[in-house]
């Protein structure tokens, strides 16, 4: 149940991390509702996933999954280019959060 947790937990840390760019400085309503909600939903995510999973580990898959899903995201959307370099390094992050788990 933690692993699913934290798992949720990061893919809301990818979804604060885009509706911070949306809420262009917390001027417009909807992204920044958006944001509080998920980042609230990210952190209680992590700390109720930290009651069964250790500090470094659970902390490294939570950042891993928000960063490989932002960046999936911005060069899904064009904002980022993709290039076979940048999809490798991506995958590389993939792969060391299904190690962690494995070895936890």
């Amino acid at each position: 149940m933690y692993w699913l947790v934290l798992v949720v937990s990061g893919v809301l840390e990818a979804v604060w991390a885009a509706a911070l760019e949306r809420t262009q400085g917390f001027s417009r309503l909807g992204p920044t509702i958006v944001f509080v909600v998920a980042i609230v939903g990210s952190m209680l995510g992590l700390a109720v996933a930290l009651r069964g999973l250790t500090l470094g580990t659970a902390y490294a898959v939570w950042v891993g999954i928000g960063a490989v899903l932002t960046v999936g995201y911005a060069m899904w959307t064009g904002q980022e280019p993709v290039t076979v370099v940048r999809v490798l390094l991506l995958l590389g992050i993939v792969g060391c959060v299904v190690g962690l788990r494995i070895t936890q």
